[in-house]
């Protein structure tokens, strides 16, 4: 028989062991708070479309902050204690703070810039500014 001591091992003590749930084996708490901020960005004739998933977060755990050109978008989610005799197995749910940060210009301004939040998503709406002159290109020579 192939790999008898791995076929025969009882993998409940495992499954239940404190370290197979922590955030170092599944590294949840990373990728929750990715996917919690996962952004589609559109253009349209006028204006840009930021829409982020924010779910399970409320309107006041979310802050947007235009600064030095880049909006950020930061979400806070506080686990609220509870007063119980339970032992968590594993937890899926974020806790924590995550943020994204997107470039939109300097000429961009605080009042320009629009946000609702429903139902889990939060929609931006950045206007267009209008370049005059175009930017040249600048390159940075690779030497090898």
């Amino acid at each position: 028989m192939l790999f008898p001591s791995i076929l025969n091992h009882d993998f409940t003590d495992d499954f239940f062991d404190d370290d197979f749930f922590t955030p170092s084996f599944w590294d949840g708490g990373a990728r929750a708070a990715q996917a919690a901020m996962s952004a589609d960005v559109k253009e349209y004739k006028d204006h840009y479309e930021l829409q982020m998933s924010l779910p399970g977060y409320s309107k006041d755990d979310i802050q947007a902050e235009l600064k030095n050109g880049y909006l950020t978008v930061s979400a806070e989610k506080k686990e609220e204690p509870k007063e119980d005799e339970g032992k968590y197995l594993r937890r899926e749910r974020f806790y924590g703070k995550a943020s994204r940060s997107f470039y939109v210009g300097d000429d961009v301004k605080e009042e320009d810039i629009k946000a609702a939040f429903k139902d889990g998503v939060l929609t931006v709406s950045i206007p267009k500014k209008d370049q005059d002159v175009v930017d040249a290109s600048h390159y940075i020579q690779i030497e090898g």
